[in-house]
């Protein structure tokens, strides 16, 4: 029996090294998504005013004379695309479905295809080819960038562990950079997560739960301590709804849906056209031909043809001046569809929020709605637009919720992201950023398989046509 008591102490120090060293193990893991969730802030903050500032840049070029844009947008235009092209060809187009295909390939066969997805050099090009479009007037948002340049910087602080530090799944940690990249885009850390979980992971979220809740946190924080806690578009009325604006939600979720998934579908087909661009001329005189395209769009018919859409969108939800013309969706459309397939970068996010908000400021003109009934629809269709692009209803929602802070129209929200994902199923079972993932998967994995011709090369997800 005297020995009983001494077994207890050794056995109960020894359970305590166990919790010791696990807590240690869970501290130092957590430690490189700390660090990287600030500095996605940061870098998110300072990409948001940059952006800001190219905007003003294209309207005070606009204030001088309108024709400056003949100059200004080719020049832009051929610049950025010309800065992707010679340094980081990956950091072409939203950035998106470069972090979608470095998900699928994280594993360390592909390390080296997956570096040249997400890297310091795309985050530098990303933000100097998006800023200088931008600057020409390009439809194109900072949304889809940030969230690749969120994914690089976590993968690259992941890289920089010495090897004894206790090992972080690079797949993890790709997925949590880009639903902080998303949470400090928009400052919406529920729409991060909605993303992570409805766009992002084929893994359960109880793996990696923990890390992208606090990263989601941290660099929402860090962007609000420095940008304040604004909302992405403000406090829209939508009070004293009509009995019967749920046929309306319907309404516009039908065209919004269907206009944005074929709008999708030519980009798509654009693509598979350039493909076949053999001499470096063709690409610039297609540069040069979407530019001119767009500032004629601007000169000739509106200038709400330009731009993000972010200006067009806050006017029709916080003015007097909520309806607009027939034709400005389809500015929006066009201008979207040749600014994001010249090859330079800029995301498609803000594009289609502004897209599906002139489609419900257009249908509640017609309709003579109120002005809380307009705003709902304006609000539906931001929601029915993206999901048409992305196929992430849930996502949708949540962000334009947090993007307004009006809780209230919640379920019509929801309504209106279900009904277009189901239209936009009827054009296409696969979302455009699917469709762009299996693009650049396969240009990285057919370079390892033997020169059989283009077929050879297989997606990793088969049940997604290749482009």
């Amino acid at each position: 029996m005297e020995f009983i008591g001494p077994i207890r102490r050794e056995a109960k120090k020894a359970v305590d090294r166990i919790r010791n060293e696990k807590l240690r193990n869970n501290i130092l893991q957590a430690i490189p998504f700390w660090v990287a969730s600030l500095a996605t802030g940061l870098v998110a903050v300072l990409y948001t005013r940059l952006f800001a500032l190219a905007e003003r840049g294209t309207v005070y070029v606009i204030h001088l004379h309108v024709w400056l844009l003949f100059i200004l947008t080719p020049l832009c235009f051929l610049t950025a695309w010309w800065l992707v092209k010679q340094f980081a060809p990956y950091a072409r187009g939203s950035g998106i479905p470069q972090v979608m295909a470095a998900i699928e390939l994280a594993n360390p066969r592909y390390n080296e295809k997956v570096d040249r997805l997400l890297n310091l050099k795309i985050v530098l090009v990303k933000i100097l080819s998006s800023l200088t479009m931008a600057l020409g007037g390009g439809v194109i948002g900072r949304e889809g960038p940030t969230i690749q340049i969120a994914g690089s910087i976590f993968r690259r602080i992941n890289q920089w562990l010495p090897s004894w530090w206790p090992k972080v799944s690079k797949r993890n940690m790709i997925m949590t950079g880009a639903a902080a990249g998303l949470a400090a885009a928009f400052n919406t850390p529920l729409g991060g997560i909605v993303f992570a979980v409805e766009e992002l992971t084929k893994t359960h979220i109880s793996y990696f739960k923990t890390a992208l809740f606090t990263a989601v946190i941290i660099a929402g924080l860090t962007a609000q301590a420095l940008l304040g806690p604004y909302l992405y578009l403000g406090y829209p009325d939508v009070g004293g709804l009509s009995g019967s604006i749920f046929l309306g939600v319907i309404l516009v979720a039908l065209i919004a849906g269907l206009a944005s998934s074929l709008m999708a579908k030519g980009m798509l087909r654009l693509f598979r056209w350039k493909a076949g661009f053999v001499f470096t001329r063709q690409h610039v005189l297609y540069v040069t031909g979407s530019a001119l395209l767009v500032a004629s769009m601007a000169y000739f018919i509106n200038l709400k043809a330009l731009g993000s859409g972010k200006e067009l969108m806050t006017t029709a939800l916080f003015t007097q001046n909520k309806h607009m013309a027939w034709y400005i969706p389809l500015l929006r459309i066009a201008g979207n569809m040749f600014s994001f397939t010249t090859g330079a970068a800029g995301g498609v996010f803000a594009p289609a929020l502004s897209a599906g908000a002139s489609v419900g400021a257009v249908f509640s003109g017609w309709m003579h709605l109120s002005p809380a009934d307009t705003n709902l629809l304006i609000l539906s269709g931001m929601v029915d637009f993206l999901t048409g692009v992305t196929r992430t209803p849930f996502t949708s929602a949540i962000l334009v919720l947090e993007m307004t802070d009006r809780h209230n129209v919640i379920f019509h929200l929801m309504l209106a992201g279900m009904v277009a994902s189901l239209v936009a199923m009827l054009v296409d079972k696969h979302s455009f950023y699917d469709h762009l993932k299996v693009q650049y998967t396969h240009e990285l994995i057919k370079e390892d398989l033997p020169a059989a011709g283009p077929t050879t090369a297989q997606s990793p997800n088969p049940q997604i046509p290749a482009i």
